[in-house]
């Protein structure tokens, strides 16, 4: 429970540093382009669509669901999950829709981690730790609402849905005999923030970004009492991103 309570500590204050990151970021930039006046905005207005490449950090991990059998079990008492860090590398590719909007589509390899905890009934509670290591293959399709610009900058958000695949998974089902299994394919639901900063050669685009995965991913065991007590297992992830686009 105690180190559960750390890691949603740190993950809080890492979304807290995110912000105000972002938030110097375009102190920054706003008066760069006060003092400066460069509009490097035009030159990158007048292209219909670019790429560029992303890196990022993320956080993962599961939303449990207990099932019927949880109640009549007399040796898990309680579950629950705690996140686990990782790092996406990807490419971008932005076609844009008009002044405000855009439509962007971002194959990504993701790793991430994520870990179930299991508290056992006993004079002593005892914890049993199920982690699950994951190489993802993610396709994200978002749309993008941009602000109109401010010099060299501007805010906007994102929405979209995301399919992803775990490359591992099948190793990981084979040595799973006695470990909950977790499927390999995800649909899920992002939204996000981030700001825009036009450089003379390319832009510059932190991100923040919230993934909801909408489909469950538990693969049921009747044999394997960490997963009768699970009805289902749904993916949240936190990732910060750097997009470099020109």
């Amino acid at each position: 429970m105690h180190t559960t309570n750390v890691r949603n500590l740190l993950h809080l204050h890492g979304a807290k540093a995110a912000l105000i990151i972002l938030a110097l970021c375009g102190w920054q930039s706003a008066a760069s382009a006060q003092s400066g006046g460069n509009y490097n905005f035009f030159d990158f207005q007048q292209k219909p669509y670019y790429f560029g490449i992303t890196l990022g950090y993320n956080s993962s991990s599961f939303k449990p669901f207990n099932s019927g059998n949880f109640l009549s079990n007399d040796s898990i008492r309680v579950i629950q999950s705690a996140a686990g860090p990782g790092f996406n590398l990807g490419i971008v590719t932005n076609l844009k829709m008009g002044d405000n909007f855009d439509f962007r589509f971002l194959p990504t390899l993701s790793f991430a981690e994520r870990t179930i905890e299991y508290t056992r009934r006993g004079r002593q509670s005892n914890f049993t730790n199920r982690r699950v290591e994951s190489v993802l293959v993610e396709m994200p399709f978002h749309l993008r609402y941009k602000s109109a610009p401010y010099k060299d900058m501007r805010l906007f958000l994102i929405a979209g849905v995301k399919y992803s695949f775990d490359v591992a998974s099948e190793s990981q089902l084979r040595q799973a005999e006695t470990l909950v299994k977790i499927a390999p394919n995800e649909f899920a639901l992002e939204y996000g923030a981030g700001v825009q900063f036009f450089f003379p050669f390319f832009i510059f685009s932190p991100e923040l970004k919230i993934s909801h995965g909408i489909g469950n991913t538990l693969i049921y065991d009747d044999q394997v009492e960490e997963s009768t007590v699970l009805e289902k297992l749904l993916s949240r992830t936190f990732t910060i991103s750097l997009h470099f686009e020109g």
